[in-house]
């Protein structure tokens, strides 16, 4: 793929999802679409592009966003965030808090969103509670896979056989070569709704307040013009006290956004 034409895919994925394409990474976009060219018949990137440009429908842009998106994820990645989570409900439910709004920015295949279910089933009594938690994600393939909550047991390695029986059941699957064998059971299930949301288009469609945000390791792929826009939505969007967790390689340094570190990677709007 030559200079230019990357430099027109690149265009492309900032500008309608805020997606920064470096020039290293001409061997990767040319891998990611590689799949949508063949099952469109075309031999060339340039016959792509073309499609890709001229596409009125708008569907071939969320394949080609699907593609490039990356969906690297796990269950209870970077887990004391986690326990942060869960010390907030405490505190919440001890000020007779019984509303709380949840946001996963980037669920991803939804292990992130899963996570943060099962820790709130672990840590309130769901039942007694007004709970919504929102996942949210760019990619409608990764949504596809999130919504039916399906894993394998490579999936599920780093979770313990008392987890496990909480909250998965094990089914068999239609085709024997689909390793997809345990799945989030319905209670956990429920607590959640996932929808698709571009990160880089804000204003953002729900209401707040949200209590809790989870925003963690998508902003990696944001240049700080976008990373502005996201955190200063985010902090508005938050309730006065309300936390917002990041990447643990992520940063708001140069974003004034109002928001106090409470620690490495979390932060908190004043009250």
């Amino acid at each position: 793929m030559n200079r230019n034409l990357f430099a027109r895919f690149s265009e492309i994925a900032y500008d309608t999802a805020g997606i920064c394409l470096n020039e290293n990474k001409t061997a990767l976009l040319q891998a990611r679409i590689a799949k949508r060219m063949r099952s469109l018949d075309f031999r060339t990137a340039d016959e792509y592009l073309n499609f890709l440009e001229t596409d009125e429908s708008g569907d071939e842009l969320v394949q080609f966003l699907d593609s490039i998106s990356t969906n690297y994820t796990y269950f209870f990645r970077e887990e004391d965030h986690f326990d942060i989570y869960s010390r907030f409900l405490n505190y919440w439910k001890k000020q007779e808090q019984t509303r709380f709004r949840i946001w996963c920015a980037a669920a991803a295949t939804g292990e992130e969103p899963y996570s943060i279910a099962i820790t709130t089933r672990e840590t309130l009594d769901v039942n007694s509670f007004d709970i919504k938690i929102l996942a949210t994600d760019i990619s409608t393939k990764a949504l596809s896979t999130a919504m039916a909550g399906a894993y394998s047991d490579e999936k599920l390695k780093n979770i313990d056989e008392d987890h496990r029986r909480r909250n998965f059941e094990k089914f068999t699957p239609e085709s024997h070569r689909d390793d997809r064998v345990w799945q989030v059971k319905g209670s956990i299930r429920s607590l959640l709704t996932f929808k698709r949301l571009n990160l880089a288009e804000p204003p953002f469609p729900m209401k707040g307040p949200l209590d809790f945000v989870f925003c963690r390791n998508v902003m990696i792929y944001f240049d700080q013009y976008i990373r502005r826009n996201l955190i200063t939505e985010i902090a508005r969007l938050l309730k006065p006290g309300g936390i917002l967790v990041i990447g643990h390689s992520e940063n708001l340094r140069g974003i004034e956004c109002g928001l106090v570190s409470l620690a490495p990677s979390v932060y908190q709007k004043p009250e």
